[in-house]
């Protein structure tokens, strides 16, 4: 059964039951992607976490399930408008391993459903969410943009970044 934990950086895994991995992966139309897969999702977690810490009321159960599950069921890695749709529909079917109650189960759907919409949220579990996996934005080159971060956590980070590419570039 821990044949999927060992698929990802100790750190992650560490967040995940042994079968709900195992289930992900099995599931999973993606997990060999280098732009949208394991490595991915494993940034967004730790994101998504740090995020979690500097926001009053997010929810880190639902933001640490959130990093496993959003990009999961993506059909390939340009445009794919359902992948939200489905990885919110493998979350109903791994319902019974991932322990939330209703409410939680309902921002993980609403997150993942929306996360590729461009929107920004008022709930701080939502808006971390989104905000954790568009901090990796630049590693499909796209530029990050304050407009698009929910919370002030995101948002100082993207300015912190931003600086400091700003900063590099004078030199």
């Amino acid at each position: 059964m821990d044949t999927a934990r060992n698929n990802f950086p100790p750190e992650f895994a560490e967040l995940y039951s042994a079968e709900l991995l195992e289930a992900v992966v099995a599931a999973a139309t993606n997990s060999g992607s280098s732009i949208h897969g394991p490595e991915h999702w494993a940034r967004v977690a730790h994101n998504g976490l740090a995020l979690a810490d500097e926001t009053a009321g997010a929810d880190r159960d639902v933001i640490r399930l959130f990093a496993l599950l959003h990009d999961a069921m993506r059909e390939n890695d340009s445009h794919d408008p359902e992948h939200g749709a489905r990885a919110a529909d493998l979350a109903l079917e791994l319902l019974a391993l991932l322990e939330l109650s209703d409410d939680q189960y309902r921002l993980l759907v609403a997150a993942c459903e929306q996360h590729d919409r461009g929107h920004v949220s008022l709930d701080p579990t939502i808006g971390c969410c989104w905000d954790s996996d568009r901090l990796d934005l630049p590693r499909v080159g796209t530029k990050l943009d304050l407009r698009y971060f929910s919370t002030a956590a995101g948002r100082n980070r993207v300015a912190s970044i931003l600086g400091n590419v700003r900063g590099f570039q004078r030199r």
